[in-house]
């Protein structure tokens, strides 16, 4: 086989043309969606697109983000107020610097595609290579990468890597990917409410009557802008109350990407009393339906189940609009199941620049994000 090299760009208009035809099968490394991230990536990120070649053919295509932590203003509130304290000191400290070899703004396998078959080896080979580059570009500028994460992949392919360029790297599994794969003879949202047990029927019939009041409506350009300040409210206030984050979306984000994806990105507005009290928003990738972020008024989703709602609400659209699977991410996993999404395990791999702080890594990790305790829910028949 003949040896890949790579070449990294700084900026999306530096690419080469026939980038888009190796990303075929996956949007989140076509263009539209990466000159989303390059117009309005969150202010401590910046993004790099590496572009694999064989002699001199473009055969496959990756993204990299880095990102300074020193310009977050919250790892995230939720936490008691001493494990908060550590945690930013070591995040502050010995992990300000991080470089991610995929995209930490989505869950799933989205780091690379190639327009040919290619094996684990050579990818697991090639993705350590662009790592190196990077953190070579990085001490260049007089800035030291700490950490670098190579994120989010299925067990199949972690497996194939860990035998190769990724030996050594130590492996993490953090919370699952929640998951719904949606039978194929469902046609309607009766089919699904037909397929619950009663338990998780009357779940669903008394988070419907709770939500009465409230009406959901897909927001167009216009209105996204128009409602942008409020949905960033919203955002910022589930975004916050998260256990963990490494940014926060830009404030021109949500219109910057439904101008230029149009409707590839949907964005659909909850009102109560004619007030906007939430959203949530989603991608469509080929088949599949990626649920984004989301926001809501925190009395108002107590009152009226709407988070609950909002997961019905986006499994009913995938359903009808005929996907063959629901990717709701990580976070509140109990929830999730509840509605019919079941947990896939994925891993990453991290290292860290520092030999000793590397050799504890695994400890290290382990305290900082101790594994979520959760039921799993069977809501069908």
């Amino acid at each position: 086989m003949k040896k890949i090299t790579l070449k990294i760009f700084d900026s999306i208009k530096d690419v080469p043309e026939n980038w888009n035809a190796i990303a075929v099968a996956n949007h989140f490394l076509q263009l539209p969606y990466l000159e989303v991230l390059e117009r309005s990536a969150p202010t401590n990120m910046q993004c790099f697109y590496i572009g694999f070649y064989e002699d001199s053919e473009l055969i496959g295509v990756s993204l990299a983000q880095y990102l300074d932590l020193n310009k977050l203003e919250s790892f995230g509130e939720r936490d008691n107020h001493f494990k908060k304290i550590i945690r930013n000191f070591i995040f502050r400290n010995f992990a300000s610097h991080t470089l991610f070899i995929g995209n930490n703004m989505i869950t799933g396998q989205n780091a690379f595609a190639f327009n040919k078959e290619i094996g684990f080896k050579e990818i697991s080979f090639i993705l350590r290579q662009s790592s190196k580059e990077l953190e070579a570009y990085f001490k260049q500028k007089g800035i030291k990468i700490h950490l670098v994460s190579f994120k989010d992949f299925y067990q199949n392919c972690a497996i194939e890597f860990k035998k190769h360029a990724f030996d050594k790297i130590y492996e993490f599994k953090t919370q699952p990917n929640m998951i719904f794969e949606i039978p194929t003879n469902w046609k309607s949202n009766e089919d699904y409410f037909n397929a619950f047990s009663k338990k998780y029927r009357d779940q669903y019939k008394r988070a419907h009557k709770k939500f009465e009041g409230i009406s959901m409506k897909e927001l167009d350009v216009e209105l996204v802008v128009s409602y942008e300040n409020k949905i960033n409210e919203l955002y910022h206030y589930v975004a916050k109350n998260a256990p963990f984050n490494t940014f926060f979306l830009a404030e021109n984000h949500f219109s910057t990407f439904k101008k230029q994806c149009g409707d590839g990105f949907k964005i659909f507005g909850y009102f109560f009393e004619d007030k906007l009290i939430g959203f949530h928003s989603v991608l469509i990738n080929d088949d599949v339906l990626e649920t984004y972020f989301l926001g809501y008024d925190e009395q108002i989703q107590k009152d009226k189940m709407l988070y609950l709602n909002m997961l019905y609400n986006m499994t009913e659209f995938g359903i009808t609009h005929k996907f063959k699977k629901i990717i709701f991410g990580r976070t509140a996993l109990e929830i999730k199941s509840s509605i019919g999404a079941k947990p896939i395990l994925m891993s990453g791999f991290i290292y860290h620049s520092n030999t000793l702080i590397n050799r504890f890594l695994g400890k290290i990790f382990k305290n900082l994000e101790p594994e979520t305790v959760w039921q799993q829910r069977h809501p069908f028949k």
